[in-house]
């Protein structure tokens, strides 16, 4: 086998680990399901006030940064619950900082939703 099929091959079961863990977040984490159904809401807002292009590409993007953010967050809390179940308050800063991007992110897809459908409400 050549180098280039072996890391053709390589990427490619990366890609399935990928799904396989973009599943496992839906399947599992409360927070991203929410986030699912809000993007279905958000998509079917897009369609039906017919956005432009760059509004299409301003919400997908915001869309993938918070599920994204999310999926680093869950990952970050449990590594942390792993490393040490119990109470201490270094972990508690890190999983408080790790939610805080989340937040950070979901409050920067709230103001790119307002700056896209507001105009269409006025």
């Amino acid at each position: 086998m050549s180098k280039f099929s072996s890391f053709i091959k390589g990427r490619i079961r990366g890609c399935g680990y990928a799904f396989k863990g973009a599943l496992l977040l839906l399947k599992t984490e409360p927070s991203i399901q929410v986030q699912a159904v809000i993007t279905v809401v958000i998509t079917v807002a897009g369609f039906y006030f017919n956005i432009t292009k760059t509004e299409w590409m301003m919400q997908i993007f915001a869309i993938g940064l918070v599920m994204s953010v999310e999926g680093i967050n869950t990952a970050i809390e449990e590594i942390a619950d792993f490393v040490h179940p119990d109470f201490h308050n270094k972990i508690g800063f890190i999983k408080d900082v790790s939610a805080g991007a989340v937040f950070i992110a979901a409050v920067i897809a709230v103001i790119i939703g307002l700056i896209i459908y507001i105009p269409y409400f006025v």
